[in-house]
């Protein structure tokens, strides 16, 4: 009889695997302090490196530096060199017998928990590791793995989960559980808000190039300042947010140093090498705190701003307010009621119903939804730029 899934000799087996030869309390690299970063810290910054790429990391690393967030892409990156092809070997022998999908998602544990070990070895801060996509839609699938990568590191682990709605409905049993989060592929106030107030994930995320990208690779606009707003504005949401921990809001999807400058105080950075590289060679480190900054945002002449609706992105309005109240009293069961109520309050842009076609043509379009495509849906209210981004970017990981 075929075994689907691997029983618990073999994940035991598989967890030694990833801890092979690892001792946190040895092997780290020595650091040096730089006040250019030191002067970011003071203003309540934490600075985390993105990348998964170890001899680049060395070169930007300081004590300022406290984690590094990877995913899966960044990882194949590193795969790609052969570096973990005994590793995919013997992961593979523990899994025979195992159902192909399951293999997939086995071995994209063992080889995301095996680097971000290694990353926190040598680095002594950290890491931010990623569930396979295939558990972005499974609440239990998204529970198990990331309980099994806080037996793996307890200390060094914050475990990525995508905004969706199995997502939310995880996040919140597992933050129950006292397991460290950070909550991706957020691009708005409101999303995070309503995680802040559901779930209190430790991280909240804006992707703020890929909002910056959208107005202008739609032709909507110059594309400025968009996503450092909606950032800034969603910082300030959740820290309305009470509860045991604050809820931390990450500045994601960095693309150039100037944003750095005009986001300096956020709760966290992550910075891919070459932009902190550039902040690092062409700002002064003369830091100014705008937390409470209002950038604004413009469209080109002629766009009709209810075609595009940005203001979703740094409001949060008395529907989601009330739906927040409301999740609070009477908690849902499941993702599917979470959804339900989310449409109950006015919010069905919030997670839009998508056919097959759908989806085929978000994927299809990569990162950046083309506006066009979408034009209508988002004047009825039926799709927004911040849930559009999260469904191109749920699709793009499925491809790594």
């Amino acid at each position: 009889m075929q075994l689907l899934r691997p029983n618990p000799k073999s994940i035991r087996q598989l967890h030694s695997l990833i801890a092979e030869g690892i001792d946190l309390s040895t092997g780290r690299m020595t650091a040096r302090p730089d006040p250019f970063w030191k002067g970011l810290r003071d203003l309540g910054t934490e600075l985390w490196l993105d990348t998964g790429d170890m001899e680049g990391a060395r070169n930007v690393w300081t004590e300022e530096f406290s984690a590094l967030t990877t995913n899966n892409t960044l990882l194949n990156d590193e795969v790609q060199k052969g570096i973990y092809d005994d590793l995919i070997a013997r992961a593979a022998e523990v899994l025979s017998g195992v159902e192909e999908d399951r293999q997939v998602a086995e071995i994209a544990f063992v080889l995301n928990a095996r680097h971000g070990l290694r990353l926190a070895q040598l680095f002594g801060g950290k890491v931010s590791v990623e569930l396979h996509t295939s558990q972005a839609h499974d609440t239990r699938g998204t529970i198990d793995y990331a309980r099994r990568y806080h037996r793996v590191s307890r200390e060094r682990f914050i475990v990525k989960v995508p905004l969706t709605p199995e997502g939310l409905m995880a996040t919140r049993k597992l933050r129950a559980e006292g397991i460290p989060i950070n909550f991706t592929l957020g691009f708005s106030a409101r999303q995070n808000y309503l995680a802040a107030r559901f779930a209190s994930p430790t991280y909240v995320n804006v992707f703020l190039g890929r909002l910056n990208s959208y107005i202008s690779d739609n032709g909507l606009g110059d594309g400025k300042m968009a996503g450092e707003k909606a950032t800034l504005a969603s910082q300030r949401a959740v820290r309305e947010v009470t509860g045991r921990e604050p809820v931390r809001q990450i500045a994601a999807s960095m693309r150039s140093s100037s944003q750095v400058a005009d986001l300096a105080g956020v709760d966290v950075f992550t910075m891919p090498l070459k932009v902190a590289a550039d902040a690092r060679s062409t700002l002064d480190g003369r830091w100014t705190s705008r937390r409470d900054a209002d950038y604004p945002v413009s469209l080109a002449p002629g766009i009709d701003p209810s075609e595009v609706r940005l203001g979703v992105l740094w409001e949060v309005g008395e529907a989601e307010r009330r739906l927040a109240d409301d999740l609070d009293a009477r908690p849902p069961r499941n993702s599917k009621e979470l959804v339900s109520r989310v449409r109950r309050y006015g919010l069905k842009d919030l997670f839009p119903e998508m056919s097959s076609a759908d989806l085929t043509r978000i994927a299809a379009d990569g990162k950046i939804p083309r506006h066009e495509a979408w034009r209508s849906r988002i004047r009825r209210g039926e799709a927004a730029v911040d849930s559009l981004l999260n469904l191109a970017a749920l699709a793009s990981f499925k491809r790594s």
